[in-house]
């Protein structure tokens, strides 16, 4: 029996690369020197393309894929695929939202409480074997009874306010329009919201219309009391301005899981000790790694057997 042409163009998780090379006829993107011109010569026929959000797709591979149908995504962010592009091409866009949301919630409200409670400095106080010498650690600061500002009240937004709130913390949310199926109040007011905040968390989509959308005038109304925790994009904060209010003590903490360049991290958020940092691992368990890759699997498989991906962003 003929299998399925494919192209993927980065090699996945382990069960996605089995299932994938058991079940389709494979090409290899990135084991190509000119993925252009491989493309140019065996992408016809290729009905379906597996990415990452990492790797993307670049719109000028699209014109040698003229019978693709599908793309099917490992995460939740697509800002490395014009959805707009497939959507005019008739091409379907699958990812991997859901099945990490609560990953990504806990790893938020991690880098919240560590932040507040100066988990990482403090460990290095013990490691480092200054308590005997230098005695009781600073004060930090606490965190029941806060305000909580979100900005992105989705799925993984929604799941970090559940768990705020059950640090008896005053929850609000700044989106694109309010919600009509949420207890928590809407504030339409982005700088408004990082004023009224203790802590304002950011998980919101990437992309162009969120590009350095906390920029210096919101992160001054968070003010030097305030910490950013940033569980989305990079590019939604300007990490010059970010920088730059850190060291002039116009900001008060940062906790931060991506950056604008990564893997490349500034040396002044590097080593500010009011910077908490994570390498872009909100969702990186083993549970929720299976997940999402079983995700990218069923959205390839569903689209060939029925027409239609289970979570389908275009």
């Amino acid at each position: 029996m003929e299998r399925t042409r494919i192209v993927q163009v980065a090699s996945g998780t382990q069960l996605v690369n089995a299932h994938l090379q058991a079940h389709y006829e494979v090409l290899r993107l990135w084991e190509q020197p000119d993925p252009q011109g491989y493309l140019a010569e065996n992408g016809k026929q290729v009905r379906g393309l597996v990415t990452t959000a990492g790797h993307g797709l670049r719109n000028e591979w699209l014109d040698s894929l003229p019978d693709l149908g599908v793309v099917s995504s490992f995460g939740v962010g697509y800002d490395t695929i014009d959805a707009g592009e497939l959507k005019k091409r008739g091409v379907q866009l699958g990812n991997t939202p859901d099945v990490l949301n609560d990953c990504v919630a806990d790893l938020a409200v991690c880098l919240l409480l560590g932040s507040a409670r100066q988990l990482v400095r403090g460990d290095r106080y013990v490691r480092d074997g200054r308590w005997p010498t230098e005695g009781a650690f600073p004060l930090a600061q606490s965190v029941s009874g806060k305000n909580v500002g979100i900005v992105g009240l989705g799925g993984i937004g929604s799941a970090v306010a559940r768990r705020m709130a059950g640090f008896d913390c005053e929850i609000r949310y700044h989106n694109r329009k309010p919600r009509d199926d949420t207890p928590y109040t809407f504030e339409p007011s982005l700088a408004a919201l990082a004023q009224w905040a203790d802590y304002l968390v950011l998980t919101c989509v990437g992309g162009p219309s969120t590009h350095h959308l906390i920029n210096r005038e919101i992160l001054l109304a968070l003010g030097p009391k305030g910490t950013v925790v940033n569980v989305s994009r990079g590019t939604v904060i300007d990490e010059e301005a970010l920088t730059q209010l850190l060291l002039e003590d116009k900001l008060g903490f940062a906790a931060l899981d991506v950056f604008e360049n990564e893997p490349e991290v500034p040396a002044a958020l590097r080593e500010h000790e009011r910077v908490t940092l994570m390498p872009h691992a909100a969702s990186a368990t083993v549970e929720t790694r299976l997940k999402m890759s079983q995700r990218v699997i069923d959205n390839l498989d569903r689209f060939f057997e029925t027409g239609e991906v289970i979570s389908r962003v275009v």
